[in-house]
């Protein structure tokens, strides 16, 4: 959850390191820190509580020439926020400098040997125990002290250490959380994540599982944990680094929703050869279509959501059964698959902790895993059987919008596709047109944000929501709950609107609005009876509905209108007013949309 960055080179680097912290923000703001190594070799540390333009203070006037150094931004597990829990963290000699995102579990253990050997630890944290265990194992071989702390440390981790006394070196490894690299002409990176040095260097390197390492200002080596030199092979990222900027939005999360039609075009074209459905990485040729007769599909959060709008799809085009989990269950229930199993795993960053060891156990058991990804090269694309992209750039808003429309594309785009290699009757060519022309559907549900403001205002200072849908809009409900929930504090529930006499009516009085996506469909007259029931009891109405509907009007307190589409396809439409909804209601309430509190971008821990 946490991000980590470096630096080894030729420029004073601490422009850069705060720049690249800035870009990692999303994962995590409960505290940040730099460690710099100055022309005299003297550490320089410094550490702020809260989001990072409290470090940024700290370097107001700072004109110290440093070339090496090292960053953090936490989001706290072991320890509360404070100075003292924020990386980066010293040895007891103050001569090792590391940032860590992760958990050591035997964390205790270690630092109870540690403390009886004469170790004086200053945190609560358990990143602290792994530069002491660092400063114990080290014996003048900075690559050999890194192999034997890891073989003792149990747990996820990135970590990357810097010494006062090697200044022009830093060394990296990777456990269970992300890990790049990246190089130019005299200089060297490491981060968390692309976004961080994407504004110096395009060539980037993506460290596999239990790998290390060692970057000099003029050098870059790789290491298996055993200490033997591996070669790997960089990968050049077209993302323009003005896609991780806001462009004079207010903030990310809208311009991220104001790129959405951009978004679901690009990957729907990506899956496209002369239009014809074309999934190149997918490996199918290893799937006997004899044998695809279920479908398992695992995720969390936002992406969990796209899962269940993508069982509707799956069964109605395929017509075989789609199991939908939560990957943090579905890693505990000891699920029923074996090699004849196809599971398809979902994740914006590709680094999710839960879905990547669901992943994991699916491969022991013998499955072919799919892994739906925004980010090219992350775990989950190189550990899977085959990887589909979403092709959305990169999300910088902690509530996600474009990485989930891009996501709901991707499942119609693979629908249509199995349905070709299974010799089913679909007319992919007239699924290919309605696809089409989403994108331009979503830009005129952009067109009026006045709407939006006027709920907002009118409903701001609401404490429950309820949010209902039926059929494949019965998930959108569910995002645009979550959504809520994410960046207005504001509870709110997502339920299925034939569930509401099953017990949420009892929630119903005069100050609860309830948002019905009600749109043209085969359960419209179905919906509608269920928005009747919450009005007779003095409910909140406002209705997402197709336009042309005049007769929603009369039912509701406000009615927010999306061009007329295929009730199939309706999904990609529908979720963009709960996403605005959210955010000027937010906005309203003056919260922190890009940063909510207590949550993190990509949650890489357990």
């Amino acid at each position: 959850m946490c991000g980590i960055v470096g630096y080894v080179g030729n420029r004073d680097c601490t422009k850069i390191l705060l720049s690249g912290l800035e870009k990692l923000e999303y994962r995590g703001y409960d505290s940040a820190g730099l460690a710099l190594i100055d022309k005299n070799n003297n550490i320089i540390l410094k550490k702020a509580v809260g989001k990072l333009e409290n470090l940024k203070k700290e370097f107001i006037d700072f004109n110290i020439y440093c070339s090496t150094g090292i960053g953090h931004t936490r989001w706290a597990t072991h320890g509360k926020p404070s100075v003292i829990n924020a990386h980066p963290h010293l040895d007891s000699k103050e001569r090792f400098v590391l940032v860590h995102n992760g958990i050591i579990e035997n964390y205790s253990e270690i630092k109870e040997e540690l403390i009886q050997k004469g170790h004086l630890f200053h945190s609560d944290t358990d990143t602290e125990v792994i530069v002491h265990l660092f400063e114990d194992k080290y014996n003048g071989d900075i690559l050999e002290a890194v192999k034997e702390t890891i073989n003792i440390i149990d747990g996820s981790y990135a970590f990357a250490i810097i010494d006062k006394e090697n200044p022009d070196m830093l060394i990296a490894a990777r456990h269970g959380a992300p890990l790049i690299a990246g190089e130019n002409e005299n200089e060297r990176f490491v981060a968390s994540d692309v976004p961080a040095i994407l504004a110096h260097t395009r060539k980037i390197y993506f460290l596999d599982e239990m790998e290390i390492v060692l970057l000099k200002k003029d050098s870059m080596e790789f290491f298996n944990f055993e200490g033997k030199k591996i070669e790997k092979v960089h990968n050049n990222i077209n993302w323009d680094p003005l896609m991780a900027e806001k462009s004079g939005y207010d903030h990310f999360m809208l311009k991220e929703i104001y790129e959405q039609p951009k978004a679901i075009r690009e990957t729907l074209f990506s899956k496209l050869e002369k239009d014809v459905f074309n999934i190149k990485d997918l490996n199918l040729d290893n799937i006997h279509p004899d044998n695809l007769r279920k479908i398992n599909m695992v995720a969390c959060g936002t992406s969990y959501h796209s899962c269940l709008v993508g069982k509707f799809v799956f069964e109605k085009t395929l017509r075989i059964p789609v199991d939908v989990d939560y990957a943090s269950e579905f890693r505990y229930r000891d699920p029923v698959i074996d090699k004849n199993s196809v599971v398809i795993l979902v994740s914006q960053s590709g680094e999710t902790a839960d879905t990547l060891e669901a992943m994991r156990i699916a491969k022991k058991r013998g499955a072919y895993t799919i892994a739906v990804v925004n980010v090219f090269g992350s775990t989950m694309a190189r550990e899977a059987d085959g990887v589909i992209y979403t092709v959305a750039g990169p999300e910088i808003g902690v509530a996600s919008t474009k990485a989930f429309t891009s996501q709901l594309m991707t499942m119609y785009c693979l629908s249509a596709y199995l349905s070709e290699k299974m010799g089913i009757a679909v007319n992919t060519s007239s699924v290919i047109k309605t696809l089409k022309t989403i994108s331009p559907m979503i830009e005129t549900v952009l067109d009026n944000l006045d709407i939006y403001k006027e709920i907002a205002s009118k409903y701001y200072k609401a404490t429950d929501f309820l949010y209902l849908g039926r059929g494949i809009n019965y998930p959108v409900a569910l995002e645009g709950a979550l959504k809520l929930k994410e960046i207005s504090y504001i509870h709110a529930e997502g339920y299925p609107a034939g569930e509401m006499k099953h017990g949420p009516i009892a929630l119903i009085e005069n100050e609860v609005p309830s948002v019905f996506i009600i749109n043209k469909s085969s359960l419209y007259k179905k919906v509608l009876s269920n928005l009747q029931e919450i009005r007779a009891r003095d409910g909140i109405i406002i209705s997402i509905a197709t336009q042309g509907d005049e007769n929603i009007a009369k039912y509701s307190d406000d009615v927010i209108y999306i061009p007329d589409v295929d009730e199939f396809y309706s999904p990609l439409l529908t979720v963009i007013p709960t996403q605005l909804i959210a955010y000027f209601i937010a906005k309203k309430r003056g919260c922190d949309i890009d940063k909510p509190r207590n949550l993190a971008k990509s949650v890489t821990v357990e």
